[in-house]
């Protein structure tokens, strides 16, 4: 979760909310989502543990044509443009640390590296993951002590919330929900994590880190370290789902190989090439919103199925409950919903973008065709 959104975000919402009280009401709201969110997929992801996140979920508990569509999603807002995002980043950071160090070069070295790692063997890629990210948490650690010994309180002193009306600090939400994305990446892997019943909600919920928007003032010598972990951790998640897209749809059944070591080396390939593409054509800031409009709703549809699945299927095993049921899937529907329905009217671009791109993705399934018969039961292995 810590990587490339809450450490840039934090301008936008001032600039479009004009309060620093303001920006912290956001990004509480932001954490109350994340929580509610994580123990919600908790439930979920252990009572069906299989690779492929919100495609396996929302295709079990929806419709087949839903969970296509959000693996695209997965693919194209979900992974590939917040990870060339990262890796771009990434090299803009690094230059300050080595002069005449090309970004984008630099973008393409470490998506390619991290790929390389994650594809070939996994338990390695697990080791080299794990590793960044405790480094990760030490930083994080040290950016929140000098940020409570130097912080001015008379930045919080402004009496007035002129910009948090309704409108905008619902859109400014999306904004935050891209910054606090990351909270649901244990479902991505469901399917390879040990007593899955007590690792992945475990995972999920101890997946939620909260920085205060004033740490970002403070990591810009470190930010590259951290940056790196962030596309490592795209790239071990991603292409979990589209192997288990590959397993299920003969039309991409290459998409489920895997190396000796288990490594699904080609997922991981075109996950790679498609962040590389988008590394040498796209912007960030231009695809913030439309990131966090999209996967607003493929989330909120997800922790809504929660109470589908409890109506639909009241016998299925659930190792996990999602505690304060319902009030807790519930809440998360109902703010996810306003914060959409508002994003819509404030952000029309990147709203339509959003709801183009579900759109297409679910015509896509009837030129990739029907699952194999069965495959909602089978594990990937």
């Amino acid at each position: 979760m810590v990587g490339t959104g809450v450490f840039t975000t934090t301008g936008l919402l001032l600039r479009d909310l004009g309060s620093p009280l303001a920006v912290l009401a956001a990004w509480a709201v932001g954490g109350l989502l994340a929580v509610t969110g994580a123990l919600s997929y908790a439930e979920l992801a252990a009572a069906l543990p299989r690779n492929g996140g919100e495609y396996q979920l929302l295709g079990r508990i929806y419709h087949p044509v839903v969970g296509f569509a959000a693996g695209i999603v997965s693919l194209v807002v979900g992974f590939s443009a917040p990870l060339a995002a990262s890796a771009l980043a990434f090299g803009h950071y690094l230059t300050a640390v080595v002069p005449g160090v090309e970004p984008a070069a630099a973008g393409v070295g470490i998506v390619a590296l991290a790929a390389t790692v994650h594809g070939i063997h996994v338990r390695l890629g697990v080791r080299v993951q794990a590793a960044a990210t405790l480094l990760e948490l030490a930083l994080v650690l040290a950016f929140v002590v000098a940020a409570s010994a130097g912080a001015d309180p008379a930045l919080l002193a402004a009496p007035d919330l002129p910009a948090a009306r309704a409108g905008p600090f619902a859109a400014a939400l999306v904004y935050v929900s891209f910054a606090y994305s990351g909270w649901n990446g244990a479902v991505y892997l469901a399917g390879e994590v040990r007593s899955p019943s007590r690792g992945l909600p475990l995972a999920l919920v101890a997946g939620i880190k909260l920085l205060g928007p004033g740490a970002g003032r403070l990591v810009s010598a470190l930010i590259a370290l951290c940056l790196a972990s962030s596309v490592s951790a795209m790239l071990m998640a991603g292409p979990r789902v589209y192997q288990a897209m590959g397993v299920d749809h003969p039309a991409l059944a290459v998409l489920a190989r895997r190396t000796r070591h288990g490594g699904p080396v080609v997922a991981m390939a075109f996950q790679a090439a498609l962040a590389v593409v988008l590394i040498a054509t796209a912007s960030f800031g231009a695809l913030l919103a439309y990131v966090g409009f999209t996967l607003s709703i493929v989330a909120g549809l997800a922790v809504v199925g929660v109470i589908v699945l409890r109506w639909r299927e009241p016998a299925l095993p659930r190792p996990y409950r999602t505690w304060g049921y319902p009030v807790t899937p519930l809440l998360f529907g109902g703010l996810s919903a306003w914060m959409v329905a508002h994003a819509v009217r404030e952000k029309p671009a990147a709203s339509w973008a959003g709801i183009a791109t579900l759109l297409l993705a679910a015509g896509l399934h009837a030129l990739v065709g029907r699952r194999r018969r069965g495959d909602t039961a089978r594990e990937v292995p």
